[in-house]
């Protein structure tokens, strides 16, 4: 069951992150303008990160953005969740 408590309040999170139109990157909420998720996918990217542990970047964001990399490698880092353009 504790699975799928933490299923359902992600579900929760991300149904409250569409309704109140906050910007996404994987899954996570960007606190700006996702620029810190795109430099963590594209450092990911550029350095062929596999493990999680190597994550451990300048914030929140920039971790979030490179572990996004090693879930979905081939998503790209230039659009938001919503496919909007990321400067």
């Amino acid at each position: 069951m504790r699975h799928r408590g933490a299923a359902l309040a992600a579900v929760a999170g991300l149904w409250a992150t569409a309704a109140f139109g906050q910007q996404t990157f994987g899954g996570n909420e960007c606190t700006d303008d996702c620029s810190g998720h795109k430099a963590g996918y594209e450092w990911a990217e550029q350095n062929s990160i596999t493990d999680p542990a190597d994550c451990n970047g300048y914030s929140s964001s920039f971790n979030e953005g490179c572990e996004t990399f090693i879930d979905e490698p081939y998503r790209g880092a230039d659009e938001d969740d919503d496919g909007n353009e990321i400067d």
